[in-house]
């Protein structure tokens, strides 16, 4: 069905509202809108984002803990059954010597266990030197601050898979 239109009469007449004065209008000092700035002393945790293939992993590292460790809510063992996992999730703090005095929560997103361990390994290697730069060097050496960039190459158009080509027939 077409719709019927509006004829003037048939509109709505809107009041307008009355105005206040502005010398009733309360304006709030300029400084009271600013955040302070917080320094690195007074964080209660060190943050850093660890990436591996399509994982990444936001870890939070608390110091002055008790080696408690978190992985989207689950415990350690919980989350990575596998031996494996676990200790190459542990091995930056293994390396400085700090396993012991850090709680650390981590969520990590995408990928499989293997990305998801070495994005998680990344991330707590940053957060180390997030905590302490003097870190830095042992970590570097050790490889945990280098990001591991390999990811799947895609698909090209003619081509069966990133890089084969469909069989060749001479006739």
């Amino acid at each position: 069905m077409p719709r019927k239109k509006k004829t003037v009469k048939e509109k709505e007449v809107v009041k307008v509202a009355e105005v206040k004065p502005r010398e009733s209008i309360e304006v709030l000092p300029q400084q009271s809108l600013l955040k302070e700035p917080r320094s690195k002393e007074n964080r209660l945790y060190h943050f850093a984002v660890g990436r591996r293939k399509t994982s990444h992993a936001s870890v939070k590292l608390f110091p002055n803990g008790k080696g408690e460790f978190t992985i989207n809510g689950k415990l350690l063992t919980e989350y990575f059954a596998e031996p494996f996992y676990a200790s190459q999730v542990l091995a930056p703090f293994a390396t400085v010597g700090k396993e012991k005095e850090f709680d650390c929560s981590v969520r990590v997103l995408g990928g499989g266990k293997h990305s998801q361990a070495e994005a998680v390994r990344h991330g707590i290697a940053r957060a180390l030197v997030g905590f302490d730069a003097d870190l830095r060097t042992t970590l570097k050496k050790s490889g945990f601050l280098t990001r591991d960039s390999r990811a799947k190459e895609r698909k090209k158009y003619g081509l069966k898979r990133a890089r084969k080509g469909p069989q060749f027939s001479k006739r």
